[in-house]
C-alpha cells in the first residue's frame, strides 16, 4: 500500500508525526483482509473482528512531507485466536522508515476472545 506524504501528517519538526504510523498501519491491514476477499465492516457486523493486543513499533529513519511510502503488510504468525503483522515502510528510494509488529486478537461482539473462522484461517 502506498502513502503520500501530506502536511497533516507532519509534526512541528516537519517529520511524520509517530503515531500517524498506526493509523498507516490499520489502512494497510484493511487492505491486506480487503485483497483476499474479506470487508471488516461486514466481518465485524457478523460478529467477528480484529482488536489490537500488542503494537511494537521501531522508528528508523524520518518520513517528511512529499514523501511517498510504501507499506508492505504480511502475516507472520497465527493461532487459533491471534494474527501477527509486520510492516515495514520504505520510501521510494527503498530506504526503510519504520519496522512494526502488530498482534490481533478476534473477538466477538462482546469483546470476548473467539477462534479465527477457518476460512479467514486459509485465506490469510
Amino acid at each position: 500500500m502506498q502513502v503520500k506524504i501530506f502536511y497533516h501528517h507532519t509534526d512541528c519538526g516537519g517529520v511524520v508525526y509517530y503515531a500517524n504510523y498506526l493509523k498507516f498501519f490499520e489502512e494497510a491491514r484493511t487492505e491486506f483482509f480487503s485483497l483476499r476477499g474479506f470487508s471488516i465492516k461486514e466481518l465485524a457486523d457478523s460478529g467477528t473482528m480484529f482488536v489490537v493486543a500488542r503494537q511494537e513499533v521501531d522508528y528508523k529513519a524520518p518520513a517528511v512531507y512529499g514523501d511517498t511510502l510504501e507499506i508492505i503488510t504480511s502475516v507472520t504468525e497465527m493461532s487459533a485466536v491471534k494474527i501477527i503483522f509486520e510492516h515495514e515502510v520504505r520510501k521510494d528510494s527503498g530506504q526503510v522508515t519504520t519496522k512494526a509488529k502488530t498482534t490481533l486478537v478476534c473477538v466477538g461482539k462482546d469483546l470476548r476472545p473467539k477462534a479465527i473462522p477457518e476460512e479467514i484461517r486459509n485465506k490469510l
